[in-house]
């Protein structure tokens, strides 16, 4: 069995811990406090989001099982209902949620109607 750390040491941590998390909340201020963002800060801003979804988007797709029953009918599907979503309501969490049970159901009852 293994020991106890000594109250000191988790003292020690915690305070560490407290003053890591106070520098990176100062850290933006001190760095953006004459006004002018980094030309770094906006490239990130502006085409990061992009990028995370292309990647999220690859990623969701690396899975598909083309020979199974439905052969992977319900993610295209899934998308298609997304990009629905997201262009009558213009609205990311409708998007993400009425896609994630969309595609849920789907992948609940495609099996029963292929099999």
């Amino acid at each position: 069995m293994s020991e106890a750390l000594p109250v000191s040491l988790v003292l020690i941590a915690v305070c560490l811990s407290g003053l890591i998390i106070l520098a990176t909340r100062i850290l933006p201020f001190l760095i953006f406090s004459k006004g002018k963002v980094p030309l770094l800060v906006r490239f990130i801003e502006q085409y990061a989001p992009a990028l995370i979804m292309a990647i999220l988007f690859i990623y969701c797709l690396k899975d598909i099982d083309l020979s199974s029953v439905t052969h992977g009918i319900e993610y295209f599907i899934a998308i298609a209902a997304v990009v629905g979503l997201h262009l009558a309501f213009k609205n990311a969490m409708v998007s993400i949620f009425g896609g994630t049970a969309f595609f849920i159901l789907l992948s609940r009852l495609l099996p029963l109607i292929f099999a």
